[in-house]
């Protein structure tokens, strides 16, 4: 798959259009998402909503949340139905682990206990179940909170404060994102 052009919301209408993907699609529809709630969430200056566009408007996007505990929690990913099963929705993880892992050493995500093919999907992507919330978004079902992780807080701050890593031909890599496997790479090579 060629890399995502993923791009911030840029208009309330597609804002709008990615709510109404949201309240059409599971496992929004089993969690009882109302158009309203989605579109506040889409709004919210809080989070970060970024979109995947072709000829047909959005294809898919998704929503982090860097504040907080659980900073660098995945909130929402989203395919338009056509455009599922073709990698978008694993390339918009990878996108946001990407836009994450530079400001956290950790990724959340949770999914829904009636949603065992997402889950495969998050756990081929590296993803372990660390917690477990009963009856959270609706009674009869539960979510299961996930995490990717580079390493503890600590090791993720000694990094950050580290000088810049020397690389190839001279050029300056920054720290975070694909860079710091880069980085890791470079220094158990000497």
């Amino acid at each position: 798959m060629r890399p995502l052009d993923a791009t911030p919301l840029n208009s309330a209408e597609e804002a709008a259009a990615c709510a109404r993907m949201l309240v059409t699609t599971e496992p929004w529809i089993t969690l009882q998402l109302t158009f309203e709630r989605a579109l506040e969430r889409l709004s919210d200056a809080r989070y970060e909503s970024y979109a995947v566009r072709d000829d047909d408007g959005i294809a898919g996007f998704i929503v982090l949340d860097m504040h907080g505990l659980l900073a660098g929690y995945i909130q929402t990913v989203c395919v338009r139905p056509d455009q599922q099963r073709r990698g978008l929705g694993s390339g918009l993880i990878r996108w946001a682990e990407d836009r994450i892992f530079r400001d956290s050493p950790n990724v959340f995500i949770c999914v829904s206990s009636f949603n065992p093919r997402a889950r495969q999907l998050y756990e081929r992507l590296g993803y372990e179940q660390i917690g477990l919330l009963r009856a959270f978004g609706v009674a009869e079902h539960d979510e299961l909170l996930l995490r990717k992780t580079r390493g503890s807080w600590a090791e993720f701050r000694q990094r950050a404060s580290s000088p810049e890593v020397e690389g190839p031909v001279g050029r300056r890599l920054e720290v975070g994102g694909a860079a710091d496997r880069r980085i890791d790479e470079l220094r158990s090579s000497r």
